[in-house]
C-alpha cells in the first residue's frame, strides 16, 4: 500500500482561513469594555431595588450592607462571563453548513492566572468581611433575654425558661439583646424573621443559636424559610416587639395565667387542667384547620366546623392514624402522623374535648 504524496495535496484542498477571525485582533479589550459599562449599570439597578422590609434589629443594617457588598462584587462577575459568552456566540458562531473543525487556539496561560487569581482575591476578601460582621453579631452581651424556639410541623412555640413562661406568639422587648435557642421536633425548619435578617436552621438533633437586639416597636412573622411539608407557606407566627414595660406586664399576665391553669381561650380544659385550646394552637392545628372557635382560616387539611356528627372516638382517631379514614379531597399523609406519640394523654384528651364542645 503506498504512501500519499504529500505533494499531490489534500482532495478537498486546503483548509481556507476562517474568515470570521481574520482581522480580529483583540475583542477581549472589547468585551471588557462593554462589560464594565453594563455592570455599573447592573449595580445600579441592584442597589436600587428594595429588597428587604423595613429592619427592626441592630444586625439588620449591618446584614445589610454585607448583602449590597455582595451585590457589587457578583454582578460584575455575572455580566463579565456572559458578555464574553454571548460574544463569542454571536462573533465566531459557526455559519450554516460548516461542518469544519474550529480554528486551533493555544491557551493564555497569562490570562488562565488572571482570571483564577482575580476571584479567588475576592471570595477570600467576602469571606474574612462576613467572618468580621458574623463575629460581631454573636458576640454575648450583659442582660440577654434567652428565647427557647420550637419548630414542628407547622407551627412555631416559644418558652423563656429564665422567666418560666411559654407563649405561641413570640413577644420581645426594645433594645434588649436576644438569643434564640432553636430546636425542632420534627422535620428540618428555618427560623426566620424577615425584618430581624439573621435566619437560622432548626435541625432535628441539635439547637442552633442567634443573637440580635430588636430595636423597633411593632408587630412582625415568624416565617418558615425551609420547604418542611405540604403546611410550610401556612408556618407562621406573631411576632411583637414591645417597649420594657409592656413587655413586663405581658411576661406577668403569662405567669398568673400559668398559675391559675390556663385561661380557656374558648374553653375545652380537661379534668387534669390541661387546656384543650392552648393544645390546639401549640400543635399548629390553626395553620392547616379552618375552626371557628379558635379563629382558624387554614386550608391545608379538612374543614373541622364542617365535620358531620362528630364523636369523641372519630376525633381520637383522626388525630392520632389521620391516614385511617381520610376526607374527600384530601390526600394521605397531609397531616403529621406522630401526635399520638408527641401528645400526651392528658393533652390528648384535653383538645379531642375542645374539638367536641366548641361545635356544639
Amino acid at each position: 500500500m503506498s504512501e500519499r504524496d504529500p505533494a499531490a495535496g489534500d482532495p478537498a484542498g486546503p483548509p481556507e482561513e476562517d474568515p470570521r477571525i481574520r482581522g480580529e485582533k483583540h475583542p477581549v479589550a472589547r468585551m471588557i469594555a462593554l462589560g464594565i459599562v453594563l455592570s455599573l449599570i447592573g449595580i445600579a439597578i441592584a442597589l436600587l431595588i428594595d429588597w428587604f422590609p423595613v429592619s427592626a434589629a441592630g444586625s439588620a443594617d449591618e446584614i445589610d450592607t454585607v448583602y449590597d457588598v455582595l451585590l457589587i462584587c457578583s454582578v460584575p462577575v455575572f455580566i463579565l462571563v456572559m458578555t464574553v459568552a454571548i460574544y463569542s456566540v454571536v462573533r465566531f458562531r459557526a455559519k450554516p453548513g460548516d461542518m469544519r473543525d474550529g480554528a486551533p487556539i493555544h491557551g493564555n496561560t497569562r490570562l488562565e492566572v488572571v482570571w483564577v487569581t482575580i476571584p479567588f482575591l475576592m471570595v477570600t476578601a467576602l469571606a474574612i468581611y462576613g467572618w468580621i460582621v458574623l463575629d460581631d453579631l454573636e458576640a454575648k452581651q450583659p442582660n440577654t433575654l434567652i428565647v427557647n424556639v420550637t419548630g414542628q410541623q407547622f407551627t412555631w412555640s416559644f418558652e423563656y425558661p429564665d422567666e418560666k413562661v411559654k407563649s405561641n406568639e413570640l413577644v420581645l422587648p426594645k433594645d434588649r439583646p436576644v438569643e434564640f435557642r432553636i430546636h425542632t421536633k420534627d422535620v428540618l425548619h428555618s427560623f426566620w424573621v424577615p425584618e430581624f435578617r439573621l435566619k437560622s436552621d432548626a435541625v432535628p438533633g441539635l439547637t442552633t443559636k442567634i443573637r440580635l437586639t430588636p430595636d423597633r416597636i411593632g408587630r412582625y412573622q415568624v416565617v418558615c424559610a425551609e420547604l418542611c411539608g405540604i403546611g410550610h407557606a401556612a408556618m407562621r407566627q406573631n411576632v411583637r416587639v414591645a417597649a420594657t414595660a409592656d413587655f413586663d406586664s405581658w411576661l406577668d399576665d403569662q405567669k398568673q395565667e400559668a398559675a391559675g391553669g390556663g385561661a380557656g381561650g374558648g374553653g375545652g380544659s380537661s379534668g387534669g387542667g390541661t387546656d384543650g385550646a392552648a393544645v390546639f394552637a401549640a400543635n399548629g392545628c390553626a395553620s392547616c384547620h379552618t375552626f371557628k372557635p379558635a379563629d382558624a382560616t387554614g386550608t391545608v387539611g379538612p374543614d373541622l366546623d364542617e365535620i358531620e356528627t362528630p364523636t369523641a372516638a372519630f376525633i381520637r382517631q383522626s388525630i392520632v392514624d389521620p391516614n385511617k379514614e381520610v376526607e374527600e379531597g384530601f390526600s394521605p399523609g397531609i397531616m403529621p402522623q406522630d401526635f399520638g406519640d408527641k401528645l400526651s394523654t392528658d393533652e390528648l384528651d384535653a383538645l379531642v374535648e375542645y374539638l367536641l364542645k366548641a361545635q356544639k
